[in-house]
């Protein structure tokens, strides 16, 4: 299980969050911290998995940005790292080529893919094609509420 998603980028700075575990507020300002003291600090030819507080953080680095995931110490790295993987392909598909500005500029966008591809912390929807659609019939009925 996906206990938490953190979109970070190269000064530490949080782009996203998605949150699947209960934690207080105060909690997840620490977990934040704590990781990207962590994770930005390693080399980039370490691997992309890290053992912390009894759970794995799987990572990796696009561009300006950090994909983290945390999940539990007996899931699958190599899942979670095609997850990320999959979830950044769509945000391409769906932004052209993504950057760091699209995130900021466009979040809602980029909750309602991650909304898509992820419920409660587990994987929901493998299909790009089907993500995109149901991402596109999403805003253009959120266009046309606004619009009313």
């Amino acid at each position: 299980m996906i206990h938490f998603v953190l979109l970070l980028s190269r000064q530490g700075k949080v782009r996203l969050t998605k949150w699947y575990s209960p934690y207080s507020q105060k909690e997840r300002t620490k977990v934040i911290h704590e990781l990207s003291g962590l994770i930005l600090a390693r080399a980039p030819k370490l691997c992309n998995f890290v053992e912390w507080r009894g759970y794995k953080v799987v990572y990796r680095r696009y561009a300006s940005l950090y994909f983290c995931m945390c999940i539990d110490a007996d899931d699958n790295e190599l899942e979670i790292l095609e997850i990320i993987h999959h979830f950044v392909e769509i945000l391409d598909r769906y932004f052209g080529s993504v950057c760091e500005l699209d995130l900021i500029f466009n979040f809602h966008k980029a909750y309602y893919v991650l909304d898509e591809i992820l419920i409660a912390g587990e994987l929901q929807e493998s299909s790009k094609k089907t993500v995109a659609r149901l991402i596109t019939a999403q805003l253009v009925e959120t266009a046309l509420m606004f619009n009313l």
